[in-house]
């Protein structure tokens, strides 16, 4: 279990959202993160959605049928996230 699971808990969106800030310069797919997280296709389609709404990540269409998503380094909210993100994992947490 690492840090942000010992805080928050282990949910779909918080593994979709780890996967894309460990990966935050590579575009991906929803195949691509559910392949990477051990999740469904369909738990990523669903979790993503509200990822993608709040302007954290960013949603490409790629072909006819294929998204591309990535963390928006342009937002704000983003690079609060990643912040903590970097920052929990250099601390300490009991367990």
């Amino acid at each position: 279990m690492d840090k942000l699971e010992k805080i928050f808990g282990k949910t779909a969106q918080m593994t979709v959202l780890k996967n894309l800030i460990e990966r935050q310069n590579e575009p991906t797919y929803l195949s691509g993160i559910a392949e990477e997280t051990g999740l469904s296709h369909a738990s990523v389609s669903r979790v993503i959605t509200p990822l993608v709404g709040s302007g954290v990540v960013t949603e490409k269409p790629f072909g006819k049928q294929t998204r591309i998503f990535q963390l928006n380094m342009e937002s704000e909210a983003a690079k609060l996230i990643v912040d903590f993100y970097k920052k929990i994992n250099q601390t300490e947490i009991e367990a």
